[in-house]
């Protein structure tokens, strides 16, 4: 009945009882917590560096994703300087301005729609007269590259800037203006954005060029577009040394007319820019190919929108409860995975489908949405976790014993589980004792063993506890332990043994480590057999205690007893060792435990043991009966390279000692 209950209350049921039971301190810190969790989900992209840096980057691979495969772009063309140029006219900088006067007369007999020239004239040339001879006839529309030294300070001084003033004033006529030709990267050096539109200077080339008011003001992305063939560019370039020479540039006259023609330099390690492409593509571009695209865009009147900010917070508002909501569901693993693959692909993909659908999504935190995700789910899970805790000690409490945690959960949550009642249930039982610890306690303050007693008993109950198994009651120094109820596991056998060997190691531990004063403690010894037993709630119902009952409970103990007699630590039966799993028991032969008549099969675990002695051990076992005296000589042959094993020679000394078939009588 509590099982078809859970599904339906599980997260708000959990929800409630952190808020009744968290106390004020940690609803506020957990508050504080999901409150910067929401603003990373919102502002990651602006005021988390680390983060800034992975949301262009991501940004810059949804961008080269979805950018537009075009055609060579038939409006725009492109003339420049290119090395060749610098090296046929032995000027690097400034550029020759004969080439560029002869150029532009050419050019303008060719009837372009537009010239933008992409070119500071910021220091004094011999052949400036002729170059303003050619600007002042010009009969096309022609912006010229203008800079501020207010707005470029790194890039422009005074003095150039004085002479670029004196040199506008000797070209500017109706066709030729002045126009902005700054350019804004980011701090990475990647050109993702139009500048902004500054008072203090002229119109932007490309508004200058193609006006439009769609553009006037606009400060997102740049639709940046790759061409359809590799080969084939998306926007036509031309040396500028073709309209140089009048006959050769009237070929190109097609190419030029009605079009909008950019002229600047295309020069190795000058004016390169990084651009969202870089990262997959490696190539940079150069500032004239950027001034082009922004260009194309405007002429294509593709204005991007921002995904609103109304948007974006519902966005990090619902990652944030998501993560809340996911952490509060106490589903196992493949339970959870359907939903958190779901939550993965929401928003992880949105980004994508807002990039592919045509959104600039600049200032989109998709890193932030992740992060935003995982500090929720840490900060309500922290809560959730410590109110667990407090459910947890008053489950064990109620039990008055110390149960697994999921266990004492499930119990918390389903009270009617306390109910009296026994079940015949096959489970594995560990029993442990500690050797002469009865004789020890008569020789020490009664304080001293009081404080040895429980910590010894603290460390067996964490192992046992760490493992998943039920802690059944504490006889003395001894400690006995199950698995397989009050719910079992696949992994039970598994964890039910290697809980048996770290209780062994956790013992070992714990004679190393002990106060000044007080005698040697002995070693700890541990049984582990699996069958039949009742489990369940008894004790009446003013006084309930978790156990179990029956004879397996009994050979467990037997087990524990016997390693007194095989000089070794941990002993168990063929049934418990059959069910682990794991490969590190060797076969000891057939015993007859105390108080018993039918004989035992008993294993030892010895992960340091080697495999192949293993092995070999237990084909001399398998041989006892039908070659005793040759299987006697391997044994002893393997006895003899393992001097220090001691219950390797007690088994031998009990082959000796025992007739064909028989079984070993423990005293």
């Amino acid at each position: 009945m509590g099982e078809n209950r859970k599904p339906a209350k599980s997260w708000l049921y959990r929800a409630t009882r952190i808020l009744q039971d968290a106390g004020r301190w940690r609803l506020i810190a957990t508050a504080a917590v999901l409150l910067v969790a929401l603003l990373c989900a919102r502002f990651s992209w602006d005021y988390v560096p680390v983060i800034r840096d992975a949301e262009r980057s991501l940004y810059d691979f949804r961008m080269t994703a979805f950018a537009p495969r075009v055609d060579q772009d038939p409006r725009v063309v492109l003339v420049v300087y290119n090395d060749q140029t610098l090296i046929a006219t032995r000027k690097r900088s400034p550029l020759d301005r004969a080439l560029l006067a002869k150029a532009l007369r050419n050019l303008d007999t060719l009837r372009p729609k537009s010239i933008g020239i992409d070119i500071l004239i910021d220091q004094p040339q011999d052949e400036d007269a002729e170059l303003i001879a050619a600007l002042r006839a010009m009969k096309t529309p022609t912006y010229l590259g203008y800079a501020g030294i207010t707005d470029n300070v790194d890039q422009i001084i005074y003095e150039q800037q004085q002479y670029l003033e004196s040199f506008f004033k000797a070209v500017s006529t109706e066709k030729v203006k002045p126009s902005s030709i700054r350019l804004e990267a980011d701090a990475d050096n990647v050109m993702r954005s139009w500048p902004a539109q500054l008072a203090t200077l002229p119109t932007i080339l490309v508004q200058a060029m193609a006006p439009s008011p769609a553009f006037t003001k606009y400060r997102g992305s740049i639709r940046y577009r790759l061409p359809t063939d590799p080969d084939r560019p998306v926007f036509a370039s031309f040396p500028i040394d073709l309209f140089a020479d009048p006959s050769v540039g009237s070929a190109f006259a097609d190419q030029i007319r009605g079009r909008h023609v950019m002229i600047g330099g295309d020069i190795v390690d000058n004016d390169q820019f990084e651009t969202p492409m870089s990262a997959q593509t490696g190539k940079s571009m150069i500032g004239l190919e950027v001034h082009a695209n922004m260009l194309a865009q405007s002429l294509d009147g593709a204005a991007l929108t921002r995904v609103p900010g109304w948007l974006l917070w519902g966005i990090a508002f619902l990652a944030v409860l998501a993560a809340g909501f996911t952490s509060l569901t106490e589903l196992r693993w493949y339970a959870l995975a359907p939903y958190l693959i779901v939550q993965a692909i929401l928003f992880g993909g949105l980004p994508f489908w807002f990039q592919s659908s045509g959104w600039d999504t600049q200032g989109v935190p998709a890193i932030g949405w992740a992060l935003g995700w995982i500090l929720a789910f840490a900060a309500v899970g922290s809560a959730a976790r410590a109110v667990g805790s407090q459910q947890r000690r008053f489950a064990q409490s109620a039990l008055g014993k110390y149960l697994p945690r999921d266990i004492a959960a499930q119990i918390l949550q389903e009270p009617e589980k306390l109910a009296l009642h026994g079940e015949k249930r096959a489970i594995f039982v560990v029993f442990t004792d500690l050797e002469g610890f009865t004789k020890l306690s008569h020789a020490i303050a009664p304080e001293m063993v009081a404080q040895l007693l429980n910590r010894y008993l603290d460390s067996l109950s964490d192992v046992v506890l760490a493992h998943g198994g039920t802690i059944d009651k504490f006889v003395g120094d001894a400690v006995v332990a199950f698995w397989g109820a009050p719910i079992s596991r696949p992994d039970d056998g598994m964890n039910a043994a290697k809980a048996a060997y770290a209780m062994w190691e956790a013992g070992e531990a714990f004679r190393k480590d002990i106060p000044d004063g007080v005698p040697p403690i002995g070693k700890t010894r541990v049984g582990l057999h699996y069958g039949e037993a009742i489990v369940g709630n008894f004790g009446g119902e003013g006084r309930i205690q978790y156990t179990a009952l029956g004879d397996s409970m009994n050979t467990a103990a037997r087990l524990e007893a016997a390693n007194k007699s095989l000089h070794s630590n941990m002993m168990a039966s063929r049934e418990a060792m059959e069910r682990s799993g794991l490969e590190w028991w060797r076969p000891m032969g057939r015993v007859i435990l105390r108080g018993r008549a039918k004989p035992v099969e008993i294993f030892e675990p010895v992960p340091d043991f080697p495999a192949s002695d293993r092995d070999h051990l237990t084909t001399i076992l398998k041989r006892v009966e039908e070659d005793r005296a040759g299987a006697l000589q391997d044994l002893i042959a393997l006895v003899m390279r393992h001097p220090q094993d001691t219950a390797l020679a007690h088994l031998l000394y009990r082959i000796e000692q025992t007739e064909d078939g028989d079984a070993y009588v423990l005293g």
